[in-house]
């Protein structure tokens, strides 16, 4: 048995569509404090998506031998941790800040089983925004409506947020916000998919 520990709809649409049967259990963890804390003790966003991605693994309560996977995607502008927009107002704020910027993506995924992390990776796509105009923007925020704050970055790069960018280097996959391939290659091993 597979868990989903992610309400993420794009996670759960790249299982799917890889052919894993999973059930998805929404982790409960508060990521606030744990950000707080982490920042506080001096860790980057890199280390804060590390541990959201096996905290989230670890809060589910699974049947025995059921394998959790957990994710977190933070984005670093400059080593600074960049949270999602809280509203409209504030994701146009946040591409007017990443434009003409690189960024970098960390992706983290982790599998638990029986309580304990028996896996984990992490991907950090660079993704390079492209000088686009204010008028751009508006157009943008008009199409995407709400779903910009869904999105760390404000955008989805399998749809129009694929307009923002002049080059992506990484696992697209990642940007997503799953580290698809390894993460099919660990369920295989673990004995969760054919080989």
């Amino acid at each position: 048995m597979i868990v989903l520990a992610s309400a993420s709809a794009t996670r759960a649409r790249m299982l799917k569509e890889a052919g894993v049967s999973f059930e998805v259990t929404t982790s409960e963890v508060d990521e606030a404090p744990v950000k707080a804390r982490l920042l506080a003790a001096g860790a980057g966003p890199r280390e804060v998506a590390e541990h959201l991605a096996e905290a989230k693994a670890l809060a589910i309560a699974a049947p025995p031998g059921a394998l959790v996977i957990g994710a977190d995607q933070t984005l670093d502008l400059d080593g600074a941790l960049l949270d999602k927009a809280t509203d409209l107002r504030a994701a146009r704020d946040r591409l007017k800040r990443l434009r003409g910027r690189t960024h970098r993506l960390h992706t983290a995924a982790a599998i638990a089983r029986g309580g304990k992390v028996v896996w984990r990776t992490i991907a950090s796509p660079t993704l390079a925004m492209r000088p686009f105009s204010d008028g751009f923007l508006d157009y943008y925020l008009a199409c995407s409506d709400e779903a910009a704050v869904h999105s760390v970055g404000c955008y989805y790069l399998e749809g129009m947020g694929a307009q923002l960018f002049d080059k992506v280097e990484g696992d697209y996959f990642a940007v997503l916000g799953l580290p698809l391939i390894e993460l099919l290659a660990a369920l295989r091993e673990h004995g969760a998919m054919a080989r």
